[in-house]
């Protein structure tokens, strides 16, 4: 049996604004989430994003393709009604940060975490108004409770779209300051994620690649970069 595959039955995909909000319309019908939900979008610019996926589909649909209407669809789907759980959970990331855990060894390595995540330390400090400490080896040691709680705070802040491209700044590179550090665009998008590849790229360096280890890469570093752009999308002006 073939799997059923929605094919495409508009003519025009286009973004238009209504009192609530904003929403993608085909032929002038509105369209909805997998769940049934409006796809209601708090901005122009990601309503644009999202039509603009609609409008360039073929003959059949993909949703491969159509990554700002999936992002879309997740905010409103399963974060906007667990919003509080998803933020716990991202917050979570700054008792176990990457970037406090370093290596005692080798001093090449320990020198190049040092000089990439020191900075970025000592910018959640200053901006974010929270101090984490590293830690030498693997160990799991509790970061002060205070800071926690100032960058808790914050996550809980974000509207469930940017809650959702947060959840993948966060994930992807296992870091809530470099999360964070993306949302607030301390430095570029492939600059950050490059922060978080620290450990990797020395791999590399000592052992060569591996082919199907960096496909997987490419693929955790465009999911990244795209998490980053719907996050932008998603701030109003």
């Amino acid at each position: 049996m073939t799997e059923w595959k929605q094919k495409r039955f508009w003519t025009t995909a286009t973004a238009a604004e209504i009192d609530s909000g904003w929403q993608v319309q085909l032929d002038g019908r509105a369209v909805k989430t997998p769940a049934k939900a409006p796809l209601m979008l708090p901005t122009a610019a990601l309503a644009q994003a999202v039509a603009a996926e609609w409008d360039a589909q073929d003959e059949v649909v993909n949703p491969l393709t159509m990554p700002f209407t999936r992002s879309a669809n997740a905010a409103i789907d399963k974060v906007a009604i667990q919003h509080a759980e998803v933020a716990d959970m991202l917050a979570a990331y700054g008792d176990a940060d990457l970037l406090c855990y370093r290596a005692d060894s080798p001093e090449g390595l320990v020198a190049r975490q040092s000089a990439t995540w020191d900075p970025y330390l000592d910018w959640a400090a200053d901006t974010l108004g929270a101090r984490l400490a590293p830690r030498t080896g693997v160990m799991h040691e509790s970061q002060d409770a205070d800071a926690l709680a100032t960058l808790a705070k914050q996550v809980h802040s974000f509207t469930e779209f940017e809650l959702a491209a947060f959840h993948d700044l966060v994930s992807l590179s296992g870091s809530l300051i470099l999360g964070f550090a993306a949302a607030q665009d301390l430095n570029p998008a492939p600059t950050i994620w490059a922060a978080s590849r620290v450990d990797e790229a020395w791999q590399i360096e000592q052992w060569g690649e591996d082919e199907e280890a960096q496909e997987v890469e490419q693929i955790k570093k465009a999911s990244f970069l795209h998490a980053k752009a719907f996050f932008d999308a998603s701030k109003p002006l």
